[in-house]
């Protein structure tokens, strides 16, 4: 991932509305939640989950599915890991220093997650 690229995904995570759609959808796991389910959980008006969640997509960060008339939003758990490798990479020169990382062992799960994309 190059600089320019994570600069832009954690703009688009530096809104709390954003970030809480993120965090909702990254929770929801790769079934996600369509927009309506998003904006009631979130109590927020649909057009600005509609606002949000196009944001979202657009950045690459989540993606919707279209089934009949609902669009079915989830997290796109490939993007998220690259974006916490580019981050985490190299840090503190190769040793163990992220210690909620590795005590949930998120990586992994990612990844699993992952392993048909």
């Amino acid at each position: 991932m190059e600089i320019k690229d994570a600069a832009l995904l954690l703009s688009a995570l530096g809104h709390e509305a954003r970030l809480s759609i993120f965090r909702l959808l990254v929770e929801a796991g790769p079934a996600g939640l369509n927009a309506g389910a998003i904006s009631e959980a979130l109590a927020m008006p649909p057009a600005s989950a509609s606002f949000h969640l196009a944001h979202l997509s657009r950045v690459g960060l989540i993606q919707g599915q279209r089934t009949h008339r609902f669009i079915h939003y989830s997290a796109n758990f490939a993007g998220m890991d690259g974006l916490i490798d580019f981050l985490t990479r190299n840090c503190c020169q190769g040793e163990a220093c992220l210690p909620l990382t590795a005590a949930c062992d998120t990586r992994q799960k990612r990844r699993a997650g992952t392993a048909g994309d």
